[in-house]
């Protein structure tokens, strides 16, 4: 099932005079004291951060908690994670504004908005379905119309749409999967927490190569498990 978006992201709609104020100066600070402040340093990363209205990707009773240093639950057993952790991997993929990128977990959306801002075309898949409509019903709305969204098992990937200039995971599985290595450019780069739910995890970036994969461990992370489809 694919919910296709196609453009590119316009302005975020019209808000509240209370939220005029209040949702901008809170990125601000986001961007000041959680990104920049821990190494963040791409000024396109950071402007797509400080752009990206993360208020509509968060459920409307945690609209106040939205730039908070921290995570936070969407539903389903799911999470949005937390800005630092965006931020950090969408800097390492090192991304050019002609990339094609696969996302493996769409959850509310926020990641893949963040994304679309930076690159061509952004494909993502979800397991959770209602989650996956709901990110593409917000996607639309606020005018990311260069997202892809698909129902899917993010361990198949999206082999329709290869190759890949990068793929990020936003869920943990127990190793890298052999099918997201296979829809991978060479010379593509790939970022995915891996590791047992409960145990330790690490941030892993790739990088395809001719001669096979080059991999480093690039930060200890918590993520939610990544879990095969039927």
């Amino acid at each position: 099932m694919v919910l296709s978006l196609g453009g590119s992201p316009l302005d975020p709609p019209p808000v509240t005079p209370a939220e005029d104020l209040v949702f901008p100066a809170a990125r601000a600070r986001m961007v000041r004291d959680q990104l920049m402040s821990r190494g963040i340093r791409d000024a396109r990363v950071l402007a797509a951060l400080g752009k990206v209205p993360r208020q509509e990707f968060v459920p409307k009773p945690l609209r106040a908690e939205a730039y908070e240093d921290g995570p936070l639950p969407i539903g389903h057993g799911q999470t949005i994670s937390q800005p630092y952790v965006v931020a950090f991997m969408t800097e390492a993929l090192v991304l050019r504004p002609r990339d094609r990128v696969l996302e493996i977990g769409t959850g509310s959306g926020y990641q893949a908005a963040v994304l679309a801002g930076l690159v061509a075309e952004v494909y993502t898949t979800e397991l959770v379905e209602p989650l996956a409509r709901q990110a593409e019903v917000d996607l639309r709305r606020l005018g990311y119309t260069n997202v892809h969204v698909r129902v899917g098992d993010g361990y198949r990937g999206w082999p329709e749409a290869t190759p890949f200039d990068a793929i990020l995971v936003t869920c943990a599985p127990d190793q890298v999967p052999d099918d997201l290595v296979q829809q991978l450019k060479v010379g593509g780069r790939m970022i995915v927490p891996v590791g047992h739910q409960g145990g330790p995890q690490d941030l892993i970036l790739l990088r395809k190569t001719l001669g096979g994969l080059e991999r480093q461990a690039v930060l200890p992370v918590r993520f939610v498990p990544m879990v095969k489809g039927d």
